[in-house]
């Protein structure tokens, strides 16, 4: 393991590393090894680490991390790079990076795989850039690369002020996207606005499915970003134009559905949907490098930043997942962890 100068690591660190699944009181911090880099990744003293909810369900039990990952909750993280492993990055020491990984941002610190770390620019504070990556990397992945979405498209997005609505807003606003969004009430439904969605519709008085007829003038969209599945998806394929793309990336009211096949025939439509965790390094850094090139310059540009809701300590992870389960937030939640 290589080491930057005058950087002193630690044996051991505070982390969020449950024993038993359970509600948000599981979450308390405790003392871990410090993990270290292996070829090709790097060790990175976390200041901030983005809450998500894939980390709810694996806290309950409902989504165990893949094989090889830690079981310390975290899926990305921005910090200090302070050693590289075997063969690794030696310019990376010493910078300010966030990075995406499969487990263990919540905790001092945090090993990941150096194609899967972009610098944070001066421009954006440290919980800033802990709330990019792993909202970023989705959206990308599956509006941009499984979604096809190209300059003029029309889009609907679930949970409009959720880390991934947000973010498909922003990003969507980047490259001239028409973003039509859900959300639960009249003050998120604005908050969505000023964001920058063109519309959004309050799913519990207005029929997300009418109002899209009607904003479209019938025509339909040409993407669903859609995070909630079951009951929803015939109705999203009801929202689609011909040739339109249907993205699933979440499973909130149910894992299954009945589909019209002789609709989706007649219209040429298209059903995709990914997950990200279980990916391969060698994808995700391929994202990475396409991240870095069309979107990094826009951060780093300071025409692009997170919509933070939220900064919680460590020590209160608990409260953090309590903000998540409400459904309350606008935006990241974010755990500062360097103070």
């Amino acid at each position: 393991m290589k080491r930057g100068r005058r950087v002193a690591i630690p044996t051991t660190m505070l982390a969020i590393d449950p024993a038993e699944p359970g509600g948000p009181e599981v979450l308390v911090p405790v003392e871990r090894p410090v993990p270290q880099p292996g070829p090709g990744e790097v060790l990175i003293r976390v200041a901030a680490a983005g809450i998500n909810r894939p980390e709810v369900l694996q806290r309950m039990g409902l989504y165990p991390p893949p094989p090889g990952a830690p079981s310390i909750l975290g899926l990305e993280v921005s910090g200090e790079v302070v050693a590289v492993g075997p063969d690794g990055p030696e310019e990376l020491l010493g910078q300010p990076v966030c990075a995406l990984v499969a487990g263990g941002g919540y905790a001092q610190y945090c090993v990941a795989p150096a194609g899967q770390c972009l610098p944070v620019p001066a421009s954006l504070s440290m919980v800033e850039g802990a709330a990019l990556p792993e909202t970023f990397f989705t959206v990308w992945t599956n509006l941009f690369q499984r979604g096809g979405a190209k300059a003029g498209d029309i889009v609907l997005v679930h949970g409009g002020t959720s880390g991934i609505g947000t973010t498909a807003i922003l990003l969507g606003r980047l490259f001239d996207l028409t973003l039509i969004v859900t959300a639960g009430s009249p003050e998120k439904c604005a908050r969505a606005r000023e964001i920058g969605a063109a519309h959004a519709i309050d799913y519990k008085t207005e029929d997300f499915e009418a109002r899209v007829k009607e904003i479209t003038g019938g025509r339909g969209v040409d993407i669903v970003l859609d995070m909630i599945g079951g009951d929803y998806l015939p109705r999203n394929i009801a929202c689609l134009a011909e040739e339109g793309r249907h993205v699933s990336i979440a499973v909130q009211r149910g894992a299954r559905a009945e589909v019209p096949i002789f609709d989706i025939m007649r219209r040429r439509l298209t059903l995709t949907g990914s997950t990200l965790r279980p990916r391969s390094i060698e994808f995700k850094t391929m994202v990475g490098d396409e991240i870095a090139k069309t979107v990094w310059p826009y951060v780093e540009g300071g025409r692009l930043r997170p919509v933070i809701d939220s900064v919680f300590p460590l020590a209160e992870a608990a409260a953090a997942h309590e903000r998540m389960e409400s459904g309350e937030h606008v935006g990241k939640i974010v755990l500062e962890v360097g103070k």
